[in-house]
């Protein structure tokens, strides 16, 4: 197998991104995971997906401005970058900038300024956090950061060079409609938004509407579905107990991650969280 671009690595800050628990979904990858066509319905920020490099697959996220991004990495490099070289770190101009989504204005900007916004916004906010208001309006604040890395190229031109030289199909919809294109050749792996642990933990802040339980019960009865296909799966959740008791029916790994993302430094720190198969 060829080596892998060690700068292919996701090129935005995402809430629960996955590079925490890396080392544990990689162990429990099926075996011959390059045979299969890998699928990510919910790709976020992308952290799995750059680790495996995979030949052939689907990616998806609900969230349009996001999949935009991966879009325009793919089909208009320089110009994005051209456009990220014109952003300055202040907060007048950010607060401008991230306004531009609750105006007309916004829907004058071309995809390639639409892409360039969102990275913009996202290195230069506090924690570097994507957050959204149920508007779908981007909320987060000025981060005051002294020389934040706007323009990451060796990073972007390196994603550019995998969605390329690679079989990878890049959608934006409901997860579902991208399960209905797997077969038993395919590798699901499911990163939704997390269940809360407690009622103040619930942060689904990048997808417009947020998540609740029933929407969990739904993808845990797609889970059965792909199962009785034939298909294997891995999902990451919260170790909330309404979660361990959905998924009782299949092998359960707890795993340690460190999440930074908290306003309250004393509640940053280690916590459990769930990976979930149903393959051996």
């Amino acid at each position: 197998m060829a080596q892998n671009n060690k700068l292919v690595t996701p090129f935005l800050k995402w809430v629960g991104g996955k590079r925490q628990i890396m080392p544990s979904i990689v162990e429990l990858l099926p075996k011959n995971i390059g045979s299969y066509n890998y699928v990510e319905p919910f790709i976020g920020g992308g952290a799995v997906l750059f680790n495996l490099q995979p030949k052939n697959a689907i990616i998806n996220d609900f969230n349009a401005e996001l999949i935009n991004v991966y879009t325009v990495i793919k089909n208009k490099l320089d110009e994005l970058i051209a456009d990220l070289k014109k952003h300055h770190n202040a907060a007048e101009y950010f607060y401008e900038l991230r306004s531009l989504d609750r105006t007309d204005e916004f829907k004058q900007l071309t995809p390639v300024q639409r892409a360039s916004r969102i990275i913009y916004l996202n290195k230069t906010c506090f924690n570097g956090l994507y957050r959204v208001n149920n508007a779908g309006e981007f909320n987060a604040p000025f981060g005051r950061y002294k020389n934040p890395n706007i323009v990451n190229e060796p990073t972007l031109k390196a994603v550019n060079k995998f969605l390329n030289s690679n079989n990878i199909t890049i959608n934006s919809g409901d997860y579902s409609d991208i399960l209905k294109q797997t077969d038993e050749k395919s590798f699901v792996y499911l990163d939704p938004p997390y269940h809360p642990i407690s009622e103040n933990s619930n942060f689904t802040g990048y997808i417009q509407g947020g998540w609740d339980m029933y929407d969990q019960i739904e993808l845990r009865k797609a889970c059965d579905e792909l199962h009785n296909k034939g298909v294997k799966f891995l999902l990451s959740n919260s170790s909330a107990d309404f979660i361990k008791e959905q998924y009782k029916g299949y092998k359960i790994s707890i795993v340690k991650a460190n999440r930074a993302i908290n306003s309250d430094g004393a509640n940053r720190g280690e916590v459990d969280e769930l990976l979930i198969r149903n393959y051996e």
